[in-house]
C-alpha cells in the first residue's frame, strides 16, 4: 500500500468523485479528538472545500478517496 499512498493516492485526493464510502458522524469525530463540535466544524469546513472530505448526510464526514482513512492511519502518528 505505501506504493499508493506516494503516488496514486495523493495524486488523486482532490480530484475524486465520492460514491459509498465508510463515513463518520462529525460528533464522533469531535469526540474521539477531544473537542465539541463547533470547535471542529471549521476544520471540517476546510476539509471540504479542499476536496478531502465531503458530506453525504447532514451530520456526516466521509473521505473523497477510497481507503484514505487507512492511508491517514499509516501516515499519522497515534495519538
Amino acid at each position: 500500500m505505501s506504493g499508493c499512498d506516494d503516488g496514486w493516492t495523493r495524486s488523486h485526493l482532490p480530484t475524486s468523485a465520492p460514491p459509498q464510502r465508510p463515513r463518520r458522524r462529525s460528533g464522533d469525530v469531535a469526540e474521539l479528538l477531544g473537542r465539541k463540535v463547533t470547535g471542529v466544524a471549521p476544520i471540517r469546513n476546510a476539509l471540504i472545500t479542499k476536496g478531502m472530505l465531503y458530506s453525504p448526510a447532514n451530520g456526516d464526514t466521509a473521505f473523497t478517496v477510497p481507503l484514505f482513512d487507512g492511508f491517514m492511519k499509516r501516515i499519522m502518528p497515534a495519538p
